[in-house]
């Protein structure tokens, strides 16, 4: 590690302590339950209206369709599933121990909550663009409450976080399972990913779009039946598992980091980077969507967490506790899961885990980038701007390819909490406001209605640029 690599690292694991530690966790607990509370647990309530609405078309206005739902749902999941589900499931449980997988579940089952609040407020401070629309914490920061500067701190790190850093975090872990199974240089594999997302990001969010829908469903659903098959050829072994879970998630034993402190920390850390409920990332993919209610590309999202944690991490935690040496070993991240793969199933495990790391990767990687150039336009809308930010996103891509697994990672929890604790702020400020679109939502569902938004209903809503209750041919007028 060079002089400087071992400052920052000095710099980011300090911050990391301060973050985590003392404030985070009991911030993103304490909203996601607030959350779930007072939207009288949407999450569960609606969890079967989630699987209609995200199979609606892209509703037309003004000649605006945006994005499907199901093609923002997979925007989002493409950044959401990815090396969060593979190696980060890996890194909670060797540092935090079984336990941590059940910190996991809470953080997702609260943040489907958080989620929808925060992809819902999107959706309704959207603004219409060339390709569709765009939005996010940015724009109900500026919008909702007024607070120019909160947006422009939140663009800054978003495209940071997701458009630099994380995309460090995936090419990282493409780079070690490549390594592993093939035994191919980083240096050689971060030059491949540098020109394959080079091709992608300069094809604009059409282009994402159409990756993200072809891939993210093909590769997560070949994953989920390779785990499926490891979980039933040991159907025996799940109480024994579920117990180790549920036994070291307080403490009752000792984890292999230590004991509750950190199976909690490490399960928190890992849950929010794996479904980003709180981040303020999804909300940037939810509001490409073109919906007629705003609650709708609200619900979505909340299944993309539920899909994420639940379902995709917890196989994979699965598949690396059945693995006898996981506690003892010296492999963390990628590795380790392919180690406890390769123990199930034979060589051809790697191999296999090896092509889907980089399916589920290099799919983060395009949805990482659109959320920092959403943000970028909302800072500053020049076409040089943009052109700089996307050389960046590719020098990050050939850093994380070869430097070292720990730095680039304590890196991303880092900004990933400066991220959170600045948008899960302004949604607790603007919490009212979701709350009164849920409800509009239920009433007209009650009533027989397909649920339909008009701003007319919310009188006390400010600076709605797309969902005022304007005339058709005034909207088009002003988008011109």
């Amino acid at each position: 590690m060079s002089a400087i690599e071992s400052f920052w690292s000095e710099i980011v694991g300090l911050g990391n302590t301060i973050l985590w530690e003392y404030l985070l966790i009991y911030l993103l607990l304490g909203a996601g339950i607030y959350f779930t509370f007072f939207s009288k647990f949407v999450q569960f309530r609606l969890f079967g209206n989630m699987f209609k609405v995200i199979t609606e078309e892209a509703f037309e206005q003004s000649g605006k369709r945006g994005t499907s739902a199901f093609q923002a749902f997979s925007i989002s999941i493409a950044s959401r599933v990815g090396t969060g589900n593979l190696a980060g499931v890996a890194i909670a449980v060797s540092l935090g121990g079984p336990g941590a997988v059940f910190w996991m579940w809470v953080v997702a089952l609260v943040g489907m909550a958080t989620a929808f609040i925060e992809s819902t407020l999107a959706q309704v401070y959207k603004v219409p663009d060339k390709d569709g629309f765009r939005g996010g914490p940015a724009y109900y920061m500026e919008r909702a409450l007024g607070q120019k500067w909160m947006g422009i701190l939140f663009s800054v790190l978003i495209t940071i976080t997701f458009g630099f850093v994380f995309s460090a975090v995936q090419a990282n872990t493409i780079t070690q399972a490549v390594d592993d199974a093939f035994g191919i240089s980083p240096w050689i594999m971060g030059i491949i990913l540098v020109v394959l997302v080079a091709i992608i990001i300069f094809g604009g969010i059409k282009r994402i779009a159409v990756v993200s829908g072809t891939i993210v469903p093909i590769m997560a659903a070949i994953y989920i039946v390779v785990a499926l098959i490891v979980f039933f050829m040991n159907i025996q072994e799940a109480p024994r598992i579920f117990g180790m879970i549920f036994g070291q998630a307080f403490g009752l034993q000792e984890a292999a980091g230590g004991a509750v402190g950190a199976a909690i920390l490490n399960g928190v850390q890992r849950g929010l980077f794996s479904n980003e409920a709180g981040m303020g990332s999804a909300p940037n993919a939810a509001a490409t969507a073109g919906v007629n209610h705003p609650a709708k590309q609200g619900l979505v999202q909340s299944l993309a967490v539920f899909f994420d944690t639940i379902v995709i991490c917890s196989l994979t935690a699965f598949v690396i506790l059945l693995y006898g040496d996981y506690a003892n070993s010296d492999q963390n991240g990628i590795q380790l899961t392919q180690s406890a793969l390769d123990a199930q199933l034979g060589s051809w495990a790697s191999i296999f885990l090896a092509i889907t790391i980089f399916l589920f990767a290099f799919s983060s990687v395009i949805g990482n980038y659109y959320y920092g150039e959403s943000n970028v336009a909302f800072m500053k809308n020049k076409g040089i701007i943009l052109f700089v930010y996307r050389l960046v996103v590719l020098a990050m891509v050939m850093w994380g390819s070869v430097a070292q697994l720990q730095i680039v990672w304590n890196t991303a929890d880092f900004f990933m909490a400066l991220m959170a604790v600045v948008n899960l702020a302004a949604i607790l400020l603007l919490s009212k406001l979701a709350f009164a679109v849920l409800k509009d939502y239920t009433d007209q569902k009650k009533n027989g209605i397909d649920p339909t938004f008009h701003s007319s209903n919310f009188p006390t809503f400010k600076n709605l640029e797309w969902w005022g209750d304007q005339p058709s041919d005034e909207k088009d007028e002003k988008q011109k």
